[in-house]
């Protein structure tokens, strides 16, 4: 089920769960907000009458008040000597939608449970961390033969082919 809600002189397609940021709305954090809805699909049914939509109830939770990146507004006209450079910060609602109509959204239950996987995953680096720690290092292989190395050996193995 999905619904499309006007806040802020925008329109949002929101589902059960989604955060949004929308334009500042005078609520604090933790207050549970109403938004119009304009289309409500929900499978087979489609309220597309902005009369029957607005009857479906959006509710909403704010999540976070802040302020968006700064925007850069540069006004130009070119051969008049004219240049503005002005910045904005927009201030932003970030919310969250909690129930659209008789659906209600449910917490996952991964976090706990990614909680747990995250403790064991660092429990078994830890213990791969000791292991390579104990392991003695590798015995040092032969290092290899200089070119001078190797000539003497070649003459010394001539020399006693010769002799034989």
């Amino acid at each position: 089920m999905y619904a499309i809600v006007k806040t802020g002189g925008k329109q949002y397609k929101v589902a059960l769960g989604d955060k949004l940021n929308i334009e500042k709305i005078p609520a604090e954090v933790g207050d549970t907000v109403e938004l119009q809805a304009i289309c409500v699909v929900d499978g087979k049914d489609v309220q597309v009458k902005a009369e029957e939509a607005a009857k479906t109830k959006v509710q909403a939770v704010v999540v976070e008040q802040f302020k968006d990146k700064k925007v850069i507004v540069f006004k130009f006209k070119k051969r008049k000597n004219y240049k503005r450079k002005r910045g904005h910060r927009q201030n932003l609602t970030r919310i969250q939608i909690v129930q659209i109509g008789s659906e209600k959204y449910k917490e996952p239950a991964k976090k706990a449970a990614s909680k747990k996987e995250a403790g064991a995953k660092a429990a078994k680096a830890e213990k791969e961390t000791a292991a390579k720690a104990e392991k003695k290092p590798a015995a040092k292989k032969a290092a290899p033969k200089k070119a001078a190395e190797k000539t003497a050996d070649k003459a010394a193995d001539t020399a006693a082919e010769k002799t034989e």
